[in-house]
């Protein structure tokens, strides 16, 4: 790592913001401290309080990168697929990613911002943007079906493999002696779209 001061302030932004990502990976969000991060970087705390608000604003940026690294992957897991497939193909994404990054994806769901102080609007509209890939994808399966039934449908479909994949984690699937998380996201997407797409 170079001296101080000889980052820009986008540079600094950046190595804190991977610095921030390595130790929450390695040790989960409970982890993660602003002393910490200016440790591993070689800057002090004021510094990087000049590139993020506080540790609320530099942890949602972060959140923001794992969110955008997710997207891709489920954008990827979908490329030439048929809508049902692609339904299956993001929920199987999606838990392959929850299980590689599984701290980096709990502390998505972890953190809260301080009472009164929204989540940044950037932040927001990337968590819309994947309930918009399920969407595109039951509206292709069912056109039938009302845009308001279609958005229902996509935060229940998300729901249930998210909460499947925090049972997994907590390994209450395995110890009522229950098939792997994969498994059951299959069957819940399979019983799912075929009621789902039932005229």
């Amino acid at each position: 790592m170079g001296r101080r001061n000889e980052h820009t302030r986008e540079e600094l932004r950046e190595i804190a913001l991977q610095a921030a990502e390595h130790l929450v990976a390695d040790h989960g969000l409970a982890g993660l401290s602003t002393r910490k991060v200016v440790g591993r970087i070689g800057y002090t705390v004021g510094s990087l309080y000049m590139v993020f608000r506080n540790l609320d604003d530099l942890i949602a940026q972060m959140n923001e990168r794992t969110l955008e690294a997710l997207q891709a992957r489920l954008i990827a897991a979908i490329a030439g697929q048929p809508p049902a497939a692609a339904i299956r193909a993001l929920a199987q994404a999606y838990i392959t990613f929850a299980l590689a990054e599984t701290h980096r994806w709990l502390a998505i769901y972890q953190h809260r911002m301080p009472e009164g102080q929204p989540l940044p609007e950037s932040f927001t509209a990337k968590v819309t943007g994947m309930f918009e890939l399920v969407q595109q994808q039951l509206a292709l399966l069912c056109p039938r079906r009302s845009p308001g039934e279609i958005t229902l449908a996509a935060r229940a479909l998300w729901s249930g493999v998210h909460g499947i994949c925090i049972l997994g984690f907590d390994q209450k699937l395995e110890m009522a002696g229950g098939p792997p998380i994969q498994e059951v996201a299959r069957s819940l997407l399979d019983h799912y779209l075929v009621g789902f797409t039932q005229p």
